[in-house]
Protein backbone atom coordinates (compact mmCIF):
# COMPACT_ATOMS: atom_id res chain seq x y z
CA UNK A 1 0.00 0.00 0.00
CA UNK A 2 2.70 2.56 0.86
CA UNK A 3 4.04 1.51 -2.38
CA UNK A 4 1.19 2.56 -4.37
CA UNK A 5 0.90 5.82 -2.46
CA UNK A 6 5.01 6.63 -3.19
CA UNK A 7 4.38 5.94 -7.23
CA UNK A 8 1.13 7.74 -6.81
CA UNK A 9 2.90 10.73 -5.23
CA UNK A 10 5.43 10.56 -7.99
CA UNK A 11 2.87 10.56 -10.56
CA UNK A 12 1.86 13.97 -9.21
CA UNK A 13 5.07 15.10 -9.20
CA UNK A 14 5.73 13.71 -13.07
CA UNK A 15 2.56 15.46 -14.57
CA UNK A 16 3.18 18.49 -13.36
CA UNK A 17 3.07 20.61 -16.36
CA UNK A 18 6.78 21.60 -16.89
CA UNK A 19 7.71 17.91 -15.69
CA UNK A 20 5.76 16.53 -18.49
CA UNK A 21 6.83 19.17 -20.99
CA UNK A 22 10.82 18.19 -20.15
CA UNK A 23 10.00 14.49 -20.36
CA UNK A 24 8.43 15.06 -23.47
CA UNK A 25 11.11 16.64 -24.85
CA UNK A 26 13.67 14.64 -23.62
CA UNK A 27 11.78 11.09 -25.03
CA UNK A 28 11.32 13.20 -28.56
CA UNK A 29 15.23 14.02 -28.27
CA UNK A 30 16.28 10.57 -27.16
CA UNK A 31 14.18 9.06 -29.93
CA UNK A 32 15.95 11.25 -32.55
CA UNK A 33 19.93 10.61 -31.30
CA UNK A 34 18.82 7.12 -31.24
CA UNK A 35 17.20 7.14 -34.76
CA UNK A 36 20.74 8.59 -35.92
CA UNK A 37 23.43 7.03 -35.85
CA UNK A 38 26.81 8.41 -34.62
CA UNK A 39 25.41 10.51 -31.89
CA UNK A 40 23.95 8.36 -28.61
CA UNK A 41 22.71 8.94 -25.85
CA UNK A 42 26.13 9.64 -23.25
CA UNK A 43 27.39 12.53 -25.89
CA UNK A 44 24.11 14.16 -26.28
CA UNK A 45 23.76 13.88 -22.01
CA UNK A 46 26.94 15.13 -21.91
CA UNK A 47 26.24 18.12 -24.56
CA UNK A 48 23.39 18.96 -22.11
CA UNK A 49 24.50 19.04 -18.83
CA UNK A 50 25.44 22.55 -18.51
CA UNK A 51 22.09 23.65 -19.98
CA UNK A 52 20.53 21.92 -17.07
CA UNK A 53 21.73 24.88 -14.65
CA UNK A 54 18.44 26.48 -14.65
CA UNK A 55 16.32 23.89 -14.36
CA UNK A 56 14.77 22.35 -11.31
CA UNK A 57 16.91 19.33 -10.28
CA UNK A 58 13.64 17.14 -10.84
CA UNK A 59 13.00 18.37 -13.83
CA UNK A 60 16.93 18.28 -15.43
CA UNK A 61 16.82 14.55 -13.86
CA UNK A 62 13.24 13.43 -15.65
CA UNK A 63 14.41 15.15 -19.24
CA UNK A 64 17.85 13.19 -18.93
CA UNK A 65 16.35 9.82 -18.14
CA UNK A 66 14.18 10.48 -21.00
CA UNK A 67 16.69 10.93 -23.44
CA UNK A 68 18.54 8.09 -22.32
CA UNK A 69 15.49 5.38 -22.49
CA UNK A 70 13.95 7.27 -24.99
CA UNK A 71 17.67 6.34 -27.28
CA UNK A 72 16.54 2.88 -26.50
CA UNK A 73 13.42 2.89 -28.58
CA UNK A 74 14.92 4.97 -31.67
CA UNK A 75 17.83 3.08 -31.96
CA UNK A 76 15.23 0.46 -33.28
CA UNK A 77 13.98 2.09 -35.94
CA UNK A 78 17.38 2.71 -37.69
CA UNK A 79 18.20 -1.20 -37.02
CA UNK A 80 14.80 -2.31 -38.84
CA UNK A 81 14.80 0.10 -41.70
CA UNK A 82 18.44 0.10 -42.62
CA UNK A 83 19.81 -2.28 -40.88
CA UNK A 84 22.06 0.39 -39.39
CA UNK A 85 22.12 0.29 -35.49
CA UNK A 86 21.46 3.99 -33.90
CA UNK A 87 22.28 2.85 -30.26
CA UNK A 88 24.99 0.05 -30.01
CA UNK A 89 21.87 -2.19 -27.91
CA UNK A 90 19.80 -2.36 -30.84
CA UNK A 91 22.66 -4.11 -33.04
CA UNK A 92 20.95 -7.50 -32.00
CA UNK A 93 17.27 -5.81 -33.62
CA UNK A 94 18.92 -5.65 -36.75
CA UNK A 95 19.84 -9.19 -37.38
CA UNK A 96 15.95 -10.15 -37.46
CA UNK A 97 13.82 -7.08 -37.47
CA UNK A 98 15.71 -5.29 -40.88
CA UNK A 99 15.47 -9.04 -42.27
CA UNK A 100 11.28 -8.79 -41.45
CA UNK A 101 11.43 -5.26 -43.27
CA UNK A 102 12.69 -6.79 -46.34
CA UNK A 103 10.12 -8.91 -46.28
CA UNK A 104 7.76 -6.31 -45.99
CA UNK A 105 7.00 -6.74 -42.70
CA UNK A 106 8.51 -3.23 -41.64
CA UNK A 107 5.46 -2.13 -39.45
CA UNK A 108 5.07 -4.85 -38.11
CA UNK A 109 8.86 -5.21 -36.58
CA UNK A 110 8.09 -1.48 -35.64
CA UNK A 111 5.55 -2.15 -33.83
CA UNK A 112 6.17 -5.36 -31.74
CA UNK A 113 9.31 -3.47 -30.62
CA UNK A 114 7.41 -0.30 -29.70
CA UNK A 115 4.98 -2.76 -27.86
CA UNK A 116 7.57 -4.87 -26.42
CA UNK A 117 9.40 -1.92 -25.08
CA UNK A 118 6.40 -0.31 -22.99
CA UNK A 119 5.84 -3.55 -21.25
CA UNK A 120 9.46 -3.94 -20.38
CA UNK A 121 9.28 -0.58 -19.61
CA UNK A 122 6.67 -0.59 -17.51
CA UNK A 123 7.41 -3.53 -15.49
CA UNK A 124 11.24 -2.20 -15.07
CA UNK A 125 9.68 0.92 -13.58
CA UNK A 126 7.64 -1.73 -10.72
CA UNK A 127 10.71 -3.42 -10.41
CA UNK A 128 12.97 -0.11 -9.52
CA UNK A 129 9.77 1.06 -7.16
CA UNK A 130 9.95 -2.22 -5.55
CA UNK A 131 13.45 -3.00 -5.04
CA UNK A 132 14.27 0.37 -3.92
CA UNK A 133 13.03 0.64 -0.31
CA UNK A 134 14.95 -2.61 0.92
CA UNK A 135 18.20 -1.37 -1.39
CA UNK A 136 17.89 1.98 0.33
CA UNK A 137 17.86 0.60 3.90
CA UNK A 138 20.77 -1.93 3.31
CA UNK A 139 22.78 1.30 2.05
CA UNK A 140 21.96 3.21 5.19
CA UNK A 141 23.90 0.62 7.32
CA UNK A 142 27.29 1.08 5.06
CA UNK A 143 29.96 2.77 6.39
CA UNK A 144 32.71 4.31 4.21
CA UNK A 145 34.90 0.90 4.12
CA UNK A 146 31.87 -1.12 2.68
CA UNK A 147 31.23 2.08 -0.03
CA UNK A 148 34.83 1.12 -1.21
CA UNK A 149 34.48 -2.26 -1.45
CA UNK A 150 31.09 -1.93 -3.08
CA UNK A 151 32.85 0.34 -5.94
CA UNK A 152 35.86 -1.84 -5.99
CA UNK A 153 33.55 -5.08 -7.05
CA UNK A 154 31.39 -2.30 -9.31
CA UNK A 155 35.09 -1.71 -11.01
CA UNK A 156 35.31 -5.23 -10.98
CA UNK A 157 32.39 -6.01 -13.07
CA UNK A 158 33.14 -3.40 -15.21
CA UNK A 159 36.27 -5.41 -16.27
CA UNK A 160 34.07 -8.39 -16.59
CA UNK A 161 31.40 -7.42 -18.66
CA UNK A 162 33.83 -5.20 -21.05
CA UNK A 163 33.85 -5.77 -24.45
CA UNK A 164 37.43 -6.59 -25.82
CA UNK A 165 40.67 -7.15 -23.87
CA UNK A 166 40.34 -7.12 -19.81
CA UNK A 167 44.09 -6.17 -20.15
CA UNK A 168 42.48 -2.76 -22.22
CA UNK A 169 39.43 -2.94 -19.68
CA UNK A 170 41.55 -2.44 -16.58
CA UNK A 171 43.72 0.35 -18.49
CA UNK A 172 41.14 2.71 -18.98
CA UNK A 173 39.36 2.28 -15.27
CA UNK A 174 43.20 3.27 -14.58
CA UNK A 175 43.19 6.13 -16.33
CA UNK A 176 39.80 6.86 -15.43
CA UNK A 177 40.66 6.43 -11.86
CA UNK A 178 44.29 9.01 -12.58
CA UNK A 179 42.49 11.95 -14.41
CA UNK A 180 39.72 12.13 -11.12
CA UNK A 181 42.69 12.70 -9.07
CA UNK A 182 43.51 15.74 -11.19
CA UNK A 183 42.86 18.93 -8.89
CA UNK A 184 43.25 19.64 -5.37
CA UNK A 185 43.65 17.17 -2.58
CA UNK A 186 40.51 16.30 -1.37
CA UNK A 187 42.03 16.55 2.63
CA UNK A 188 44.73 19.31 2.20
CA UNK A 189 43.53 21.29 -0.60
CA UNK A 190 47.18 20.71 -2.49
CA UNK A 191 47.13 20.83 -6.57
CA UNK A 192 47.39 17.15 -7.87
CA UNK A 193 48.52 16.62 -11.51
CA UNK A 194 48.05 20.04 -12.97
CA UNK A 195 51.71 20.56 -13.71
CA UNK A 196 51.29 24.38 -12.59
CA UNK A 197 47.99 25.07 -14.96
CA UNK A 198 45.98 27.22 -13.53
CA UNK A 199 42.60 25.70 -15.58
CA UNK A 200 43.26 22.65 -13.96
CA UNK A 201 43.52 23.79 -10.55
CA UNK A 202 39.71 22.66 -10.26
CA UNK A 203 40.40 19.21 -11.55
CA UNK A 204 38.39 17.85 -15.07
CA UNK A 205 34.52 18.33 -15.04
CA UNK A 206 32.41 15.22 -16.07
CA UNK A 207 30.66 16.97 -18.79
CA UNK A 208 34.13 18.01 -20.38
CA UNK A 209 34.87 14.82 -20.27
CA UNK A 210 31.92 12.93 -21.71
CA UNK A 211 32.15 15.88 -24.50
CA UNK A 212 35.43 14.98 -25.03
CA UNK A 213 35.40 11.37 -25.22
CA UNK A 214 32.02 10.75 -26.60
CA UNK A 215 30.78 13.44 -28.81
CA UNK A 216 33.24 15.53 -30.24
CA UNK A 217 35.69 12.00 -30.53
CA UNK A 218 31.78 10.44 -31.67
CA UNK A 219 32.24 13.28 -34.85
CA UNK A 220 35.74 12.29 -35.71
CA UNK A 221 35.00 8.44 -35.83
CA UNK A 222 31.28 9.12 -37.95
CA UNK A 223 33.51 10.96 -40.37
CA UNK A 224 36.63 8.68 -40.68
CA UNK A 225 34.38 5.94 -41.88
CA UNK A 226 31.95 8.10 -44.51
CA UNK A 227 28.15 7.70 -45.29
CA UNK A 228 26.71 4.94 -46.21
CA UNK A 229 23.10 5.30 -45.38
CA UNK A 230 20.86 4.74 -47.78
CA UNK A 231 17.43 4.72 -46.97
CA UNK A 232 15.44 2.15 -48.71
CA UNK A 233 11.75 2.61 -49.75
CA UNK A 234 10.84 0.44 -47.47
CA UNK A 235 6.58 -0.65 -47.23
CA UNK A 236 6.00 0.24 -43.83
CA UNK A 237 2.63 -1.94 -43.64
CA UNK A 238 0.44 -2.35 -40.17
CA UNK A 239 1.95 -1.21 -37.40
CA UNK A 240 -0.14 -3.68 -35.05
CA UNK A 241 0.80 -7.26 -34.99
CA UNK A 242 -2.04 -9.80 -35.30
CA UNK A 243 -3.19 -12.19 -32.67
CA UNK A 244 -0.61 -15.13 -33.89
CA UNK A 245 2.31 -12.26 -33.88
CA UNK A 246 0.94 -11.50 -30.25
CA UNK A 247 1.26 -14.96 -29.15
CA UNK A 248 4.58 -15.62 -30.40
CA UNK A 249 6.04 -12.84 -28.79
CA UNK A 250 4.54 -12.62 -25.60
CA UNK A 251 6.76 -15.00 -23.96
CA UNK A 252 10.12 -13.52 -25.44
CA UNK A 253 8.48 -10.10 -24.14
CA UNK A 254 8.75 -11.41 -20.48
CA UNK A 255 11.49 -13.55 -20.45
CA UNK A 256 13.09 -10.36 -22.06
CA UNK A 257 11.73 -7.88 -19.26
CA UNK A 258 13.33 -10.67 -16.79
CA UNK A 259 16.66 -11.31 -18.00
CA UNK A 260 17.41 -7.10 -18.78
CA UNK A 261 15.64 -5.84 -15.37
CA UNK A 262 18.33 -8.57 -13.86
CA UNK A 263 21.18 -7.59 -16.00
CA UNK A 264 20.62 -3.91 -16.37
CA UNK A 265 21.29 -3.53 -12.18
CA UNK A 266 24.69 -5.13 -12.58
CA UNK A 267 28.03 -2.52 -12.84
CA UNK A 268 29.74 -1.97 -16.12
CA UNK A 269 27.88 -3.12 -19.41
CA UNK A 270 25.22 -5.15 -17.41
CA UNK A 271 22.27 -2.87 -19.65
CA UNK A 272 24.25 -2.89 -23.04
CA UNK A 273 24.38 -6.98 -22.79
CA UNK A 274 21.05 -7.45 -21.83
CA UNK A 275 19.83 -7.76 -25.88
CA UNK A 276 22.53 -10.06 -26.58
CA UNK A 277 22.33 -12.35 -24.05
CA UNK A 278 18.12 -12.32 -24.37
CA UNK A 279 18.75 -12.92 -28.60
CA UNK A 280 20.95 -15.79 -27.37
CA UNK A 281 17.97 -17.27 -25.15
CA UNK A 282 15.25 -17.21 -27.26
CA UNK A 283 17.60 -18.77 -30.22
CA UNK A 284 18.23 -21.56 -27.25
CA UNK A 285 14.65 -22.03 -26.67
CA UNK A 286 13.45 -22.18 -29.96
CA UNK A 287 11.74 -24.88 -31.52
CA UNK A 288 13.43 -24.28 -34.80
CA UNK A 289 16.52 -22.02 -34.45
CA UNK A 290 17.22 -21.52 -38.37
CA UNK A 291 14.63 -18.93 -38.20
CA UNK A 292 16.35 -16.74 -36.80
CA UNK A 293 18.54 -14.51 -38.80
CA UNK A 294 15.69 -14.80 -41.37
CA UNK A 295 13.23 -12.33 -39.91
CA UNK A 296 12.12 -14.56 -36.50
CA UNK A 297 9.70 -11.94 -34.85
CA UNK A 298 10.99 -13.56 -31.76
CA UNK A 299 14.49 -11.98 -32.56
CA UNK A 300 13.19 -8.17 -32.52
CA UNK A 301 10.28 -8.76 -29.02
CA UNK A 302 13.03 -10.43 -26.65
CA UNK A 303 16.39 -8.38 -27.35
CA UNK A 304 14.06 -5.06 -27.62
CA UNK A 305 12.31 -5.68 -23.86
CA UNK A 306 15.44 -6.96 -22.67
CA UNK A 307 17.12 -3.47 -23.87
CA UNK A 308 14.50 -1.14 -22.14
CA UNK A 309 14.33 -3.09 -19.43
CA UNK A 310 18.08 -2.90 -18.58
CA UNK A 311 17.75 0.59 -19.29
CA UNK A 312 15.81 1.58 -16.36
CA UNK A 313 16.97 -0.80 -13.87
CA UNK A 314 20.52 0.30 -13.96
CA UNK A 315 19.10 3.70 -12.40
CA UNK A 316 18.47 1.46 -9.14
CA UNK A 317 22.56 1.60 -7.94
CA UNK A 318 22.89 5.20 -8.60
CA UNK A 319 19.79 5.89 -6.85
CA UNK A 320 19.73 3.58 -4.08
CA UNK A 321 23.71 2.88 -3.64
CA UNK A 322 25.11 6.08 -5.28
CA UNK A 323 27.46 3.93 -7.80
CA UNK A 324 26.81 4.84 -11.56
CA UNK A 325 26.69 1.24 -12.89
CA UNK A 326 27.78 2.29 -16.51
CA UNK A 327 29.09 5.43 -18.29
CA UNK A 328 25.40 7.24 -18.98
CA UNK A 329 24.73 6.82 -15.01
CA UNK A 330 28.19 8.21 -14.59
CA UNK A 331 27.19 11.42 -16.29
CA UNK A 332 23.86 11.59 -14.51
CA UNK A 333 25.70 11.67 -11.24
CA UNK A 334 27.10 14.41 -12.51
CA UNK A 335 24.08 16.02 -13.33
CA UNK A 336 23.21 15.66 -9.63
CA UNK A 337 26.59 17.25 -8.31
CA UNK A 338 25.46 20.08 -10.83
CA UNK A 339 22.96 20.38 -8.35
CA UNK A 340 24.31 19.95 -4.85
CA UNK A 341 22.78 16.36 -4.89
CA UNK A 342 24.76 13.59 -3.07
CA UNK A 343 23.26 10.45 -4.97
CA UNK A 344 22.71 7.58 -2.16
CA UNK A 345 20.53 5.64 -0.11
CA UNK A 346 19.19 9.14 1.58
CA UNK A 347 17.69 10.70 -1.19
CA UNK A 348 14.63 8.66 -0.88
CA UNK A 349 14.52 10.45 2.45
CA UNK A 350 15.60 13.90 2.14
CA UNK A 351 14.55 14.20 -1.50
CA UNK A 352 11.13 11.96 -1.98
CA UNK A 353 9.58 14.73 -4.46
CA UNK A 354 12.90 13.98 -6.70
CA UNK A 355 13.28 10.17 -6.06
CA UNK A 356 9.38 9.33 -6.61
CA UNK A 357 9.00 12.12 -9.36
CA UNK A 358 12.19 10.36 -11.49
CA UNK A 359 10.61 6.82 -10.75
CA UNK A 360 7.16 7.57 -11.75
CA UNK A 361 8.15 9.80 -14.77
CA UNK A 362 10.07 6.94 -16.50
CA UNK A 363 6.00 5.26 -17.05
CA UNK A 364 4.73 8.28 -18.32
CA UNK A 365 8.03 8.71 -20.25
CA UNK A 366 7.59 5.10 -21.72
CA UNK A 367 3.71 5.39 -22.76
CA UNK A 368 5.01 8.98 -24.28
CA UNK A 369 6.77 6.72 -26.40
CA UNK A 370 4.90 4.23 -27.29
CA UNK A 371 2.98 6.98 -28.61
CA UNK A 372 5.79 9.07 -30.37
CA UNK A 373 7.15 6.08 -31.88
CA UNK A 374 4.39 4.10 -33.95
CA UNK A 375 2.17 7.15 -35.53
CA UNK A 376 5.67 8.96 -36.05
CA UNK A 377 7.55 6.62 -37.77
CA UNK A 378 7.41 7.94 -41.35
CA UNK A 379 9.16 11.68 -39.69
CA UNK A 380 11.99 9.44 -38.19
CA UNK A 381 12.48 7.68 -41.97
CA UNK A 382 13.03 11.25 -43.80
CA UNK A 383 15.22 12.13 -40.35
CA UNK A 384 17.44 9.33 -41.75
CA UNK A 385 18.01 11.05 -45.23
CA UNK A 386 19.64 13.60 -43.28
CA UNK A 387 23.56 13.41 -44.26
CA UNK A 388 25.78 13.44 -41.47
CA UNK A 389 27.96 16.10 -42.52
CA UNK A 390 25.22 18.59 -41.84
CA UNK A 391 24.81 17.77 -38.13
CA UNK A 392 28.39 17.12 -37.05
CA UNK A 393 29.09 20.68 -37.28
CA UNK A 394 26.09 21.50 -35.18
CA UNK A 395 27.45 18.93 -32.20
CA UNK A 396 30.62 20.27 -32.38
CA UNK A 397 28.80 23.78 -31.98
CA UNK A 398 26.96 22.65 -28.89
CA UNK A 399 29.38 20.62 -27.30
CA UNK A 400 31.71 24.24 -27.41
CA UNK A 401 29.32 26.30 -25.94
CA UNK A 402 28.65 23.90 -23.48
CA UNK A 403 31.77 23.17 -22.26
CA UNK A 404 32.38 27.49 -22.15
CA UNK A 405 28.88 27.75 -20.18
CA UNK A 406 30.49 25.56 -17.10
CA UNK A 407 33.23 28.07 -15.79
CA UNK A 408 33.49 30.58 -18.73
CA UNK A 409 36.91 29.50 -19.51
CA UNK A 410 37.77 29.30 -23.07
CA UNK A 411 41.12 26.89 -21.96
CA UNK A 412 37.96 24.04 -21.30
CA UNK A 413 37.50 24.20 -25.02
CA UNK A 414 40.99 23.42 -25.82
CA UNK A 415 41.09 20.43 -22.80
CA UNK A 416 37.67 19.06 -24.73
CA UNK A 417 39.71 19.33 -27.71
CA UNK A 418 42.59 17.48 -26.14
CA UNK A 419 40.29 14.74 -24.94
CA UNK A 420 38.69 14.30 -27.88
CA UNK A 421 41.69 13.10 -29.88
CA UNK A 422 42.77 10.94 -26.76
CA UNK A 423 39.24 9.33 -27.27
CA UNK A 424 39.60 8.70 -30.56
CA UNK A 425 42.91 7.12 -30.28
CA UNK A 426 41.95 5.18 -27.77
CA UNK A 427 39.33 3.43 -29.93
CA UNK A 428 41.43 3.21 -32.87
CA UNK A 429 43.84 0.97 -30.38
CA UNK A 430 40.93 -1.13 -29.74
CA UNK A 431 40.34 1.04 -25.82
CA UNK A 432 36.71 1.34 -24.97
CA UNK A 433 36.77 5.02 -23.54
CA UNK A 434 33.09 3.57 -21.27
CA UNK A 435 35.23 2.14 -18.50
CA UNK A 436 37.47 5.28 -18.32
CA UNK A 437 34.16 7.38 -17.37
CA UNK A 438 33.03 4.49 -15.10
CA UNK A 439 36.58 4.94 -13.53
CA UNK A 440 36.69 8.31 -13.30
CA UNK A 441 33.40 9.07 -11.35
CA UNK A 442 33.80 5.79 -8.97
CA UNK A 443 37.51 7.29 -8.31
CA UNK A 444 36.83 10.58 -6.49
CA UNK A 445 34.01 8.50 -4.52
CA UNK A 446 36.61 5.44 -3.57
CA UNK A 447 39.31 8.34 -2.72
CA UNK A 448 36.91 9.82 -0.15
CA UNK A 449 35.91 6.89 1.22
CA UNK A 450 39.40 4.90 1.23
CA UNK A 451 40.58 7.96 3.30
CA UNK A 452 37.46 8.09 5.66
CA UNK A 453 37.78 4.36 6.74
CA UNK A 454 41.56 4.55 7.15
CA UNK A 455 40.80 7.86 9.55
CA UNK A 456 38.35 5.64 11.04
CA UNK A 457 40.45 2.96 11.97
CA UNK A 458 43.75 5.48 12.68
CA UNK A 459 45.21 4.41 9.66
CA UNK A 460 45.00 0.42 10.06
CA UNK A 461 43.84 -1.05 6.68
CA UNK A 462 42.80 -4.13 8.74
CA UNK A 463 39.38 -2.16 8.63
CA UNK A 464 38.60 -3.64 5.47
CA UNK A 465 39.06 -7.41 6.53
CA UNK A 466 37.51 -6.80 9.88
CA UNK A 467 34.10 -5.57 8.21
CA UNK A 468 31.99 -8.83 7.47
CA UNK A 469 30.25 -7.10 4.39
CA UNK A 470 33.40 -5.42 3.21
CA UNK A 471 35.55 -8.08 3.57
CA UNK A 472 32.59 -9.93 1.51
CA UNK A 473 32.40 -7.34 -1.29
CA UNK A 474 36.63 -6.93 -1.94
CA UNK A 475 36.21 -11.47 -2.04
CA UNK A 476 33.99 -10.84 -4.49
CA UNK A 477 35.72 -8.14 -6.85
CA UNK A 478 38.80 -10.33 -6.41
CA UNK A 479 36.66 -13.78 -7.34
CA UNK A 480 35.51 -11.52 -10.63
CA UNK A 481 38.86 -10.07 -11.90
CA UNK A 482 40.28 -13.53 -11.39
CA UNK A 483 37.78 -15.47 -13.19
CA UNK A 484 37.64 -12.37 -16.22
CA UNK A 485 41.51 -13.22 -16.41
CA UNK A 486 41.33 -17.59 -16.60
CA UNK A 487 42.76 -18.19 -20.14
CA UNK A 488 39.05 -21.03 -20.18
CA UNK A 489 37.09 -18.13 -19.41
CA UNK A 490 38.44 -15.24 -21.01
CA UNK A 491 38.37 -17.40 -24.59
CA UNK A 492 34.93 -18.16 -24.01
CA UNK A 493 33.77 -14.63 -22.87
CA UNK A 494 35.64 -13.57 -26.19
CA UNK A 495 33.65 -15.66 -27.85
CA UNK A 496 30.02 -14.43 -26.74
CA UNK A 497 30.95 -10.70 -27.23
CA UNK A 498 32.01 -11.86 -30.99
CA UNK A 499 28.68 -13.62 -31.48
Amino acid sequence: MELLQNLGHGLGIALSPTNILLCFAGCMLGTLIGVLPGIGPIATIAILLPLTFGLDPTAALIMLAGIYYGAQYGGSTASILLNIPGESSAVVTAIDGHEMARQGRAGIALGISAIGSFVAGTIATLVIAALAAPLASIALIFGPAEYFALMLMGLAFAVLLARGSVLKAVVMILVGVLLSTVGPDLTTGQLRLTFGATWLADGIEIALLGMGLFGIAEVFRSLEHGESRQVRETHIGRLLPGPEELRASAKPILRGTLLGSILGILPGNGAVLAPYASYTLEKKLARDPRRFGRGAIEGVAGPESANNAGAQTSFIPLLTLGIPPNAVMALMVGAMTIHGIVPGPQIMTKMPDLFWGLIASMWVGNLMLLVINLPAVGLWVKLLKVPYRLMFVGIVIFCCIGVYSINNEPADILIMGALAVFGYGLTKFGFEPAPLTLGFVLGRMMEENLRQALMISRGNPMTFVERPIAAILILIAFAMLTVAILPAIRKGRDEVFSE
